[in-house]
């Protein structure tokens, strides 16, 4: 009978490397033009970031931890996940995309400038 590896076991390995836990945290922040949020998935993917790079003793605390700032409202839930990031060896940024000539020339605030 052939064998297989969980896909929740190598996804856990894989994201044990910070920065392929970034990117893996940065495709779930980004949304394509017409698509709405899933909290549940970003839910999901920090959660499976928390498991890879948390220590065993900090995993339960670090889960609460998330699970808390979550149920916040408000702006301090940006703060808190900065911090709660950093505690797992992440930094929370913000970057330029690369097409951004384009975005700045089509969008509205600029086109009411320029006229």
């Amino acid at each position: 009978m052939p064998t297989s590896d969980s896909y929740h076991d190598y996804l856990i390995a894989r994201l044990k490397d910070p920065s392929y836990a970034a990117l893996y945290l940065e495709t779930h922040f980004e949304l394509e033009e017409g698509e709405s949020p899933q909290p549940e998935l970003l839910r999901l993917a920090l959660s499976h970031v928390a498991e890879a790079l948390s220590s065993p003793e900090q995993l339960k605390i670090n889960q609460d931890k998330l699970d808390e700032l979550l149920s916040q409202k408000g702006s301090d839930v940006i703060y808190n996940l900065g911090t709660w990031l950093q505690l797992l060896g992440l930094k929370l940024t913000v970057a330029v995309p690369d097409d951004t000539k384009e975005i700045i020339e089509n969008s509205p605030a600029t086109s009411e400038v320029l006229v």
